[in-house]
């Protein structure tokens, strides 16, 4: 007697899904409406700096000209430098010219390009966030593993009781501790400044302090999300299963999950790069460091207002960046959003 048995039929594909390659389409689909939606968050993100610029205290004019203004000659250097028209028609034609890759000309540099002061300084701040990266992420993943590898041991209590100090401590606290711990003794400069045809060890060298100080403020962060992440998937069934085979615990956790764990370390990853490019500022100008957050700072006190909103909207532009590449991340590493039904 020949028994005959029932197959389930195929799973039919997402609609707009291609043929043989299912959850492709999606992605794309995906970053096009995250890309419109950066674009959009960055319409409004332009409107809230050129109105947030506009409300700064004080008049540019005024204060070139200083004790000899004059109403004539105030009334003058505004009609030359367009500072006279309407704030809606300035901010169109500073939009317009944003899109065409013109952030306008510096008011308190001679009337230079506004494109040439950030091109160096930009480079600068992209080093120095890289580098904090680089020793913060890889120091992060191993802590954190290594503390739902030892859940309540005294390593886990004492990095979790170091990561709540680091992450307590505002960063010109950090930077004022390090300087006084690693230069005050003369193994590192106090002032980073980069000289400009410095070497790679050079730049490595005179950019560690402010590089630490980042990597200890976001550390804290990446590891407990890490640690968080990882004991919440080894209460998995298939992870009980994985150690009912007699794998050991570092295998377990390295090669079931750590993998299905990359999507919220990814998202908290891309949070604190986004943060590290962003948020520099502060340790920028507490070393002296000639990057994008030290312009700002300078150009706000000189009432450089076009600079200012130019490093502002790329400051806002890497964070939009980066939290889409996170997404995308996130989406290629989940099967159930890669595959969606």
């Amino acid at each position: 007697m020949v028994r005959v048995v029932d197959t389930p039929p195929a799973p039919t594909p997402a609609p707009g899904t291609p043929k043989g390659r299912p959850g492709i389409a999606h992605v794309w689909i995906m970053v096009g409406q995250r890309l419109a939606l950066g674009l959009l968050t960055l319409f409004v993100v332009s409107l809230l700096i050129f109105g947030a610029t506009e409300l700064l205290p004080g008049d540019f004019a005024e204060a070139v000209l200083g004790q000899a203004a004059t109403p004539e000659t105030v009334a003058a250097i505004r009609r030359e430098l367009g500072l006279d028209q309407p704030a809606p028609v300035r901010y169109f034609d500073w939009l317009g010219g944003v899109l065409q890759g013109d952030f306008g000309r510096s008011l308190a540099s001679g009337n230079r390009p506004v494109a040439d002061m950030i091109g160096n300084r930009l480079g600068n701040t992209l080093f120095l966030a890289g580098y904090a990266a680089a020793m913060a992420v890889p120091l992060a993943l191993i802590l954190g593993i290594l503390a739902a590898l030892w859940r309540n041991s005294v390593f886990d209590r004492a990095s979790n009781s170091a990561a709540l100090g680091a992450i307590s401590f505002p960063e010109f606290f950090v930077a004022y501790i390090l300087i006084f711990l690693l230069a005050q003794s003369g193994y590192f400069p106090s002032m980073a400044r980069v000289p400009a045809g410095a070497d790679l060890g050079e730049r490595l060298y005179r950019a560690f302090l402010p590089a630490l100080t980042l990597t200890l403020v976001v550390t804290a962060h990446m590891m407990r999300m890490t640690r968080a992440a990882i004991i919440n998937l080894l209460a998995s069934p298939y992870i009980e299963m994985a150690r009912l085979k007699g794998m050991s615990p570092m295998r377990v956790i390295l090669r079931h999950a750590l993998p299905n764990a990359i999507a919220p370390i990814a998202n908290v990853v891309a949070i604190n790069m986004a943060y590290l490019i962003t948020g520099v500022v502060v340790v920028e100008v507490v070393f002296v460091y000639p990057g994008l957050g030290q312009l700002m700072v300078d150009s706000v006190a000189r009432r450089d207002i076009p600079v200012v909103q130019a490093v502002a909207l790329i400051f806002a532009a890497a964070y939009v960046l980066l939290n889409l590449a996170a997404d995308v991340i996130s989406t290629l590493s989940n099967p159930r959003l890669l595959y969606p039904r």
